[in-house]
């Protein structure tokens, strides 16, 4: 995040994510996921609302394909091309709505929320060459053939920075037969 290396966070990547962020932005040491840290005092991540409840966790997790809305000026919306996607999900554990002003306020774009702007889906960093982190899981409907339009703007962003620092660690070359 600090040296602008292109990261691209899936399902728990964009928990952890989101944990290092409230740390290291926002100064919230104790931030964590009830997942791993039940008594945290900072659960910027935690349990479904609608799964709190629940002791038989079974089939319980939020499983299937489900609609985002994507705001547009966005990493993510520049790489789908539209506003409306649809993703496959399986979790359990979602960004905590009681901390998102906060998140918002130290610069972390909702780049994708569900429809009804309830769970968070994808998160960014506005000037970072590609900083996404997403919920869902892209890679069940990327193909060999047909990679994911995340997956593919993410492999162009590290190409670029690639680029971008050979150019500027190159020395100088003069032609030769030149004086110094």
């Amino acid at each position: 995040r600090e040296k602008g290396i292109p990261f691209f966070g899936i399902c728990l990547g964009m928990q952890c994510a989101v944990i290092e962020f409230g740390r290291n932005v926002m100064g919230l040491t104790g931030a964590h996921s009830t997942e791993f840290d039940k008594n945290c005092s900072h659960p910027v991540i935690c349990l479904l609302n609608e799964q709190r409840e629940i002791t038989q966790m079974g089939g319980t997790m939020r499983l299937g394909s489900q609609a985002a809305r994507l705001q547009e000026g966005t990493q993510s919306y520049t790489a789908y091309g539209k506003s409306t996607i649809n993703e496959r999900h399986r979790h359990r554990y979602e960004f905590n709505n009681q901390y998102r002003q906060r998140f918002e306020a130290n610069g972390l774009v909702f780049a994708g929320t569900s429809p009804d702007g309830s769970l968070v889906e994808i998160v960014e960093l506005p000037h970072h060459p590609w900083f996404v982190a997403v919920q869902f899981h892209p890679e069940f409907k990327s193909k060999p053939t047909k990679a994911h339009p995340l997956f593919a703007r993410f492999v162009l962003a590290a190409i670029d920075r690639r680029a971008r620092r050979k150019r500027t660690t190159e020395p100088d070359r003069q032609p030769s037969g030149a004086v110094n």
